[in-house]
């Protein structure tokens, strides 16, 4: 009897370290017979490289699936577990099971079944690389949205990284719905703001 290749999913998330915004983590399933040239850690590429990487993933992989934590969850659970939420998430999404599924960093959430953490595998295993491709450029996507629903904090040039133009914003204008109260710097402005009154 043929035994039919297990199906290995690469996970990653992008944007725990941003103040503001959620979470975003993407599955993807390559399919070997469509190889796709240039993958690397999203991190590594432009921005116009991993547009044009991020639609070839969605059109030639055999699945792949973005999900979301949001803030008021990063807020409620850390963001570690919100990152480990999302990841599920992604993989549940897929259209087709893995039987595997290989994690950027070091450590994985339960999926279900065989799973593997390997640190800086986004710079190592294509999947991994896929995944963070998709996983940025959705979440960049989504800050540029976001951006348009509040302007004065320019979410659009930083993703809601805490930059010194982010840090002045929110000094200047305090946290708005996007901003992890749970963060150092937002906590913090929020507790000084509320020693002042």
């Amino acid at each position: 009897m043929i035994q039919s290749p297990i199906l290995v999913a690469g996970v990653d998330e992008v944007g725990r370290g941003p103040l503001a915004g959620p979470v975003c983590a993407a599955a993807v399933i390559l399919d070997p017979a469509r190889p796709i040239a240039g993958l690397a850690d999203s991190k590594k590429l432009s921005a116009a490289r991993r547009e044009r990487l991020d639609g070839q993933i969605r059109e030639q992989s055999l699945a792949w699936a973005i999900a979301w934590s949001s803030v008021e969850e990063i807020d409620r659970i850390n963001i570690l577990q919100a990152s480990l939420l999302a990841m599920q998430r992604a993989v549940a999404a897929l259209g087709v099971r893995p039987g595997r599924v290989l994690v950027d960093g070091n450590r994985c959430p339960d999926f279900g079944c065989a799973a593997e953490a390997i640190v800086g595998g986004d710079g190592s295993v294509a999947s991994i690389a896929a995944a963070s491709i998709i996983a940025k450029v959705a979440r960049d996507a989504e800050m540029l949205r976001l951006a348009l629903e509040y302007p004065d904090y320019g979410f659009a040039r930083h993703k809601g990284y805490p930059t010194a133009e982010h840090l002045s914003a929110l000094r200047r204008l305090g946290p708005c719905p996007l901003h992890r109260r749970s963060f150092g710097p937002v906590r913090e402005l929020i507790e000084a703001k509320s020693t002042r009154e």
